[in-house]
């Protein structure tokens, strides 16, 4: 049976609550946001801690979350919901392993050394941290995290690569020791495999999934989300053109979509086929990449990429048909979101094929 917690039990996790709050509202940080993330990750501490002390008395956590929010919500007249005071103890669980706690000393401290120790650990927004706290693969949360400082994502990005499964399609491009590499390090783009994703999503089209559309409506829907369609492409993309021409022998040829990666430094040449893959077009994109490399490129820059956009793609034929070491890949696309179940399943079943081929060896 539950007993209404009296005032004398939570005065002092208040007490503590409230010096945290004023401490970190004091905190010349880099924004009110990490003030907030610091004073979520301490009250949730807090919060678990009183828990822990009356964990045999039923129903004993949701009171300490109901008494804290009215008693906090009293002191400082809003911003301290019990939806909020649930999530600070959300973020403590997901992160006490990995966040050291910051002591209110250190918040105090008018030492730069110490802010920016803080600093270090608390890299992202409150906001930030509500989508990342729910990610219950650490792997996974540590490079969405990662992702997220490196490439200053806002928190509707995050939400976005989060729900179109990037990890996941990341990591079914790579091989197992990529994917270490993932977790610890973000995407790390060091060869032209490494801008590869399985599949590309390309739901901010917002082309519904039919049977029939031509080549040229899904290049100009492309082309109308450009913005969009680079940030899904990944690091370090510029667009260059569309339906680039060349003239060779006295015939013209186009290529769908040229793009350069500063990071590679080389050309990455787009063709989208919505029909069945061909080993036609694979020996075109062959022609395309050959062209850009002996007339296109320059002696610094690096080889051509070729990349086949296509709706399936026949792995066998892939692989019949060029050479071992030619840097054209055939990637599919989807036009919604995948489901995120479907690719952890199969993530999951690659990484024990994996092991299961290493043992054997």
């Amino acid at each position: 049976m539950k007993t209404d917690l009296s005032k004398n039990e939570l005065s002092e996790p208040f007490k503590k609550a409230v010096e945290i709050i004023e401490s970190a509202r004091n905190f010349v940080g880099r924004t009110a946001n990490f003030a907030t993330t610091v004073s979520y990750f301490e009250i949730g501490k807090i919060i678990v801690e009183q828990e822990q002390k009356g964990k045999e008395r039923a129903g004993y956590g949701e009171q300490v979350v109901k008494g804290l929010s009215q008693m906090l919500n009293s002191h400082f007249k809003r911003g301290f919901s019990e939806t909020n005071l649930k999530n600070a103890r959300k973020f403590f669980m997901a992160y006490c392993n990995q966040i050291r706690q910051s002591p209110i000393s250190e918040l105090q401290s008018d030492k730069p050394e110490i802010r920016q120790t803080i600093s270090a650990q608390f890299k992202l927004s409150w906001s930030h941290y509500q989508i990342l706290m729910r990610i219950k693969d650490e792997k996974e949360r540590a490079f969405y995290e990662t992702e997220t400082a490196n490439q200053n994502w806002s928190v509707e990005q995050l939400q976005r690569n989060y729900a179109s499964s990037l990890y996941e399609r990341l990591a079914l491009s790579r091989d197992k020791n990529a994917v270490k590499r993932l977790a610890n390090e973000g995407q790390t783009i060091e060869k032209s495999q490494d801008i590869l994703k399985a599949p590309l999503v390309l739901e901010f089209l917002g082309m519904k999934e039919r049977t029939v559309y031509s080549e040229n409506d899904l290049e100009s829907a492309i082309i109308d989300k450009l913005q969009d369609f680079l940030l899904e492409l990944g690091k370090g993309f510029l667009f260059e053109a569309r339906q680039k021409r060349f003239t060779y022998d006295e015939d013209n040829f186009f290529v769908d979509l040229v793009f350069y990666n500063r990071i590679l430094q080389c050309y990455v040449l787009i063709d989208i086929k919505t029909d069945k893959l061909k080993h036609q077009d694979l020996g075109q994109m062959q022609m395309y990449v050959n062209y850009f490399d002996r007339h296109v490129k320059q002696s610094h820059e690096h080889s051509t990429i070729g990349i086949l956009l296509c709706k399936d793609k026949n792995n066998s034929v892939v692989e019949l048909t060029l050479p071992k070491d030619a840097k054209i890949y055939a990637q599919e696309y989807s036009l919604y979101l995948p489901d995120k179940k479907v690719l952890q399943d199969k993530l999951a079943e690659w990484v024990k094929e994996f092991e299961d081929d290493k043992t054997e060896k």
